[in-house]
Order: C-alpha cells, then structure tokens, then sequence
C-alpha cells in the first residue's frame, strides 16, 4: 500500500508539474527562436543556398566592416569583429529570418562622437607610444576602442531595458515616414564625414549641433589643400562601384556568382598603394596593417559608462528603429511575424555580448552577413567611397517625399521637418522630434474627428435579401469602418479584419456541412452507404466571395492607413476574397491608386453600398448565363 500511495503521489506530482513545464518550453522558444527554426531547417534544401548566399555576404561585409571602423574612430580590425560576434548572438535570439546584424553606419557615427570627445587625436602625444598585449595595438587604439565598447555595452543594456518594461510594443510610434527620414538624414550626416578622405583634407572632428554645416564652411574654407589624386581615386571608386553594383542587381537571375567589387576595389587599391607607395609620393592617408586573431574577452571600461550616455541613448534608439523597420519588411515580405520585444533583447544582447570582444556597436542591415578576414594596407579614400556607395539606399530615399505629397502632405511635412532636425542635431534628436510631431498631430486630428454611427447589419442584410438571393447573399460581407485609420490602429485594423472574415468563413463551413448531412441521410439508400463523414472529409470547392468595406466613417487616414487597406486588399486577393470599398473619398482614391498595384480590370471604388451590391449582383448574374451557356453547349 505505501508503494501504491507514492506511485499516485508521485502521478499527481507530474501531472501539477505539466502546465508549468509547458509555459516554460513555450517561454524558451519565444525567447530563443533558434530552437524554433533549427528543428525544422532542411539541410538538403536550405544549406546549398545558404552557403552560397554566405560566403558572398561575408565577402562584402569584410570590406564594411573595416570603412565602418573607420568611420567609428577606432582601428580598422575591431570593425572585423564587429562582423562576427552580434552576427552570432543575433541567430540565437533574433526572429528576422532575411535580417543580418553587424556594424553600421549610423551607430558607428554616433559612437564615433564619444570617441573623439574622450579620447582625441591630441591625446595620441601625451599617450605612451608602446604596444600593448593585446594585437600588438598602441595604447592609444585601446582607448578608442574602449569608449565604443562602452557606447555599444550601455547602449544594449538600455535596449535589454526596453524590452523588459515592454516598450516594443510602443513601437507603432516609429512610421514610415519618420524613420525614412531619419535614415536619409543620418545617411547624409555620414556622406558629410566622408569629405574629408574624398577631398584628401586633414580636418579636425566637427560635430554637435549645426556641425554638418561647419564641416562644409571648413571644406570651402580650406578649398585650395584639396589633393586632386585622392578626389580623382574616390570619383573612378564610386563611378566603379555603383556601375558594377547596378549591373550584378540587373542580372543576378542570369549569373549565378555575384562580382564582389567592394573587395576587388579594395585588393587592387592595395596592390596600387603597395607599389606605387602613395603615403609617402602623393601624401595619401592609409590605413595600415591589419592584425591576425581575436582577443581574449575583457570588459569594456565601466568608469566612461556616465560620460556616453547620450550617445547609448542614440545607438539604442536609433540602432533599434532602423533595425526593427528592415526585419517587419522582410517579415512583410516572407509572410512570417516578428516579436517587437523580443527584436530589442536580441539587438541589445548582441550590443552587450559583443562589447566584451572589442567591437563598436552594432544594428541589423539588410544584405549583410558574419565575416573575418585580414589583410594588408588600402586606402582610406576607397573606404570612404564604400561606405557613401553603401548608403545608396537611404539616400535615394528623397524618391519618398513624392509618394507623401500624393498620399498624405502632412506625412511630407513630418518627413521633411524631421530630416531637417536630423541634419541640424543628431539622427536620435531628429528622432525623437518626429514621433513627438506626429503623435501631437494624430491627437490634434482625432480631437477634430467627426464621430459617426455604426450601421444597423441586420437592416442591411434584410435590405439585400429582397433584392438578392440568399446563395448571392452568403457570399458577401458588409463591414463598416467608423474611425480614422492611422498609425495608431493600423495593425489593429488589419487583425479586427481578419478576426470576422475567419469567424465568418467558419460559420458558413459549419452550416454547409450540416445541410450536407441532411442530404445524404435522405440519399442514403441510393447512395448506397455514403455518410456526411465522407462528404464532410471531402475537400470544399474555393468558391469566390465578397468583402464591402463602408468607407463612410473613415474621416481621414494616412500613409500607413493607406498601406494597411492596400495590404487587406492584397491578402483577399491571395484568399480569393473580392474587395470591394464604399462611399470613397476623391483623396482616398487617388491615394489607393497611387500605393497599391490595383487591378485595374474589375471596379473596386464604388459611391455607396448599394452600388457595390449591384455590381456584385451583376457578375454573379453573368457567370451563371456562362454556365448555363456552357452546359448547353455539352
């Protein structure tokens, strides 16, 4: 009796335990997607490619890595570990399948801020000139490096902050056009401090506010220390670059290997700096020897952690917006979804783990993937024709203010005031400003909002029943939108939609396979034996239905409104749903028209419900004349 006794002892003990190991499993892969995707990753079919993919990424990351290092204020090799180590962290805990992390050109600009405050050139003098133990560096690269590590550490550690009290989820503040902004903004700012090498001036660092200006006072000041052999090798740099590049994107279906032309520039600028000795002939800056091998782990100096806290707050934010704005459009694009909160802790752990092996901080960038290499001397000026050429996609951001100006001008007037704060403070200051302007416009528009009735669906269905038949009537939905659609209840907008088209699909599934049974219990003896588990287990014909959206109480919306319909639209579609819009705007319109790849051949914009009810009525009409017509014919 007592073994008995504790074998149900120990049967109730588990059975209390289950629930509690079950939220913890889910927790864990919540937390640890790696555990998600690595159990399902098909090595015959997704290896091939993606090695492929990686060895030609890692080839054009080696090249970044080092102009970003550049760019970052520290030597050239810590940009090289700033390829690998947030690469790996961001695989365990990242969700964006197509995102790759590594260093980055605008939070290598804001790091480089601390490190030339803290640690300026002049101190190169007063620091003792013997190498350290670790790479052979001089104590003064040691230095530099230390205050990125910092930047990078505390900058992660604010990320893991976020993500703890839940701020992902505040993310809906950061919209299109804010972050487009901001981006092109920042990507201006870093084009700005690649004069210098384009130009071959020896300038002292500008920054703070108003300093994109004075950089370009300085550059007009000192127009005639220009050194033409470096402006002639970043022109022929750039000219080669975006030519080559714009060529392997034309035809990346037809050849198989991409040209990788950062690191053929890159080797042939070297051959050409080694033999024609460019630092000593034409005084050109260049970079030097790169050392072999990583370092062993050590902590980043905790007494400069008070001194870059502005510039972790930058990193932080702005690392966060443009990474998070690159995973939620892959993950648009590849229909899969991303965590906004488990985005900050995957990005601030890379920050932080990666802090502890010398790296400057790091974000996600699309296109970019893990590297480590070494090599020999290059030149700065190619570096720096890398890194404007590497923007080229922010930049021509510019193309967005057209699509604004026709979908919302007060969407142009966000992106234009918060690029300009971008331009004249900083990329977190610029911002900062955008989402405080957009929300007070939002409240202001919503406060002036005409607030209309919900129409009565029971009136309308009964309205359509002496008008249609009820197979024609089942086939359609009525759904009335009584509120702005904005930024703000976007997202909510889209999952409310498919919350009722879902509820609705399965209350009809369930009412076909009731009327189903009811026929095969009267056609049983003739139908010799065949039950409605049979006919229910039989797959449904994906017959075409119909979705009315009431636009009457749409009082205004945005561009991300605008995206939001065009992306219901899309997924109908994909579902083999009509969509059909009601009671439209001429503003609504034309701002459909100009976002969405509508078809053009059936009418989708109709002046009231009952029109759209009629056209729908219509076509039903005529497929079942083509039917009739058809089983004539046979």
């Amino acid at each position: 009796m007592t073994g008995t006794k504790r074998k149900k002892k120990n049967v109730l003990w588990s059975r209390m335990k289950n629930p509690h190991c079950e939220d913890l499993k889910q927790w864990g892969r919540r937390r640890l997607p790696v555990l998600e995707w690595a159990l399902h990753y098909n090595l015959k079919e997704d290896l091939p490619p993606d090695t492929v993919s990686g060895i030609m990424l890692a080839v054009q990351q080696v090249t970044q890595g080092l102009a970003f290092a550049i760019l970052s204020s520290v030597h050239p090799v810590f940009g090289l570990y700033g390829s690998l180590f947030p690469v790996i962290t961001y695989a365990i805990f990242g969700m964006g399948r197509h995102v790759a992390t590594g260093t980055f050109a605008l939070t290598s600009l804001i790091s480089a801020n601390a490190v030339e405050r803290l640690v300026p050139p002049s101190s190169q003098n007063q620091t003792a000139q013997s190498n350290t133990s670790v790479l052979g560096l001089s104590d003064f690269e040691m230095q530099r490096i230390g205050v990125a590590a910092a930047v990078s550490f505390l900058g992660g550690v604010i990320q893991v902050a976020m993500c703890v009290v839940q701020l992902g989820r505040a993310t809906f503040l950061l919209t299109e056009p804010v972050i487009s902004a901001m981006t092109t903004g920042a990507a201006t700012h870093v084009v700005t401090s690649q004069v210098k090498y384009f130009l071959g001036i020896k300038m002292p660092y500008i920054s703070g506010p108003l300093g994109f200006f004075y950089i370009y006072i300085y550059v007009f000041e000192n127009i005639q220390s220009v050194q033409l052999e470096a402006l002639l090798l970043s022109l022929v740099s750039i000219v080669v670059l975006v030519l080559v590049k714009e060529l392997n994107e034309r035809f990346k279906r037809k050849i198989k290997v991409i040209l990788p032309i950062d690191l053929v520039l890159i080797i042939a600028a070297s051959f050409a700096c080694y033999y024609t000795n460019m630092e000593n002939t034409y005084g050109l800056e260049v970079v030097g020897h790169i050392p072999k091998g990583i370092p062993s782990p050590q902590a980043p100096p905790m007494n400069v952690l008070s001194a870059v806290i502005t510039e972790a707050f930058g990193v932080a934010l702005v690392g966060y917006a443009a990474s998070l704005a690159l995973a939620q459009g892959s993950a648009k694009k590849f229909k899969y979804a991303v965590d906004d909160n488990q985005e900050l802790l995957a990005h601030g752990l890379s920050n932080v783990i990666s802090s502890f092996f010398f790296c400057i901080p790091s974000a996600a960038a699309m296109g970019r993937t893990a590297g480590l290499y070494s090599t020999g001397a290059k030149t700065q000026c190619v570096l720096a024709s890398i890194i404007v050429v590497g923007l080229k996609g922010m930049l021509i951001q510019f193309r967005d203010l057209k699509k604004y100006w026709n979908v919302d001008k007060i969407d142009w007037g966000i992106w234009v005031s918060t690029y300009i704060f971008t331009i004249c403070f900083a990329a977190n200051v610029g911002l900062l400003f955008g989402v405080v302007c957009t929300v007070a416009i939002v409240i202001g528009r919503l406060s002036r909002a005409k607030t209309l009735s919900i129409k009565n669906m029971k009136e309308m269905e009964f309205k359509v029943k002496t008008e249609m038949d009820g197979e024609t009537l089942q086939q359609v939905k009525i759904i009335s939108i009584n509120q702005p659609l904005v930024f703000l209840n976007a997202k909510k907008f889209h999952t409310d939609l498919m919350n009722i088209l879902q509820k609705e699909n399965a209350s009809n599934q369930q009412l076909d396979d009731t009327s189903k049974c009811e026929r095969n219990t009267l056609l049983i003896s003739l139908s010799n034996g065949s039950s409605c588990n049979e006919e229910a287990s039989q797959p449904h014909s994906n017959e075409e239905c119909s979705l009315i959206l009431d636009c009457s109480g749409l009082t205004f919306f945005d561009s991300s409104g605008v995206s939001m319909l065009v992306e219901v639209y899309m997924d109908c579609k994909s579902k083999n749903v009509d969509v059909f819009l009601a009671h439209c705007t001429a503003s609504l319109v034309k701002a459909m028209k100009y976002c969405g790849n509508l078809d053009s051949e059936k009418p989708f914009f109709f002046k009231s419900v009952p029109a759209a009810l009629s056209n729908i009525h219509s076509n039903k009409v005529r497929q079942n004349l083509s039917k009739l017509s058809d089983q004539s014919e046979v």
